[in-house]
């Protein structure tokens, strides 16, 4: 379990190896004005792709650590989700926590 980061980041970084290499395509423009000659649109859709990639990366992210055997929810060491009330009492009064008295009268509020 203490290798599971270390897995995620090489996931990680395998997967944006491609990305970095294709950034740094030059596309060769020039002109008067460079790349601005594409309008307005780019200040809007530029920062909202730049959100959806960083949502789709956080995803990614949750569902392989979920994977990987990491975050499981609703489990606990202490106490399974098959045991009953009136089976935590019995266990509780075997152990020596609670006395006799006590074990009766929680034992007929839960079955009454």
């Amino acid at each position: 379990m203490k290798s599971l980061p270390l897995k995620a980041t090489f996931i990680f970084l395998w997967l944006s190896v491609p990305t970095i290499a294709l950034a740094d395509q030059s596309t060769g423009y020039s002109g008067r004005h460079m790349m601005w000659d594409g309008g307005w649109h780019g200040m809007f859709f530029g920062p909202l792709m730049m959100i959806i990639f960083l949502a789709i990366a956080v995803a990614v992210v949750v569902l392989i650590i979920r994977w990987l055997g990491g975050w499981e929810h609703g489990s606990s060491s202490s106490a399974k989700s098959s045991d009953n009330p009136l089976d935590i009492l019995k266990k509780r009064f075997a152990h020596g926590e609670i006395d006799k008295d006590e074990y009766e009268e929680r034992r007929r509020v839960l079955e009454g």
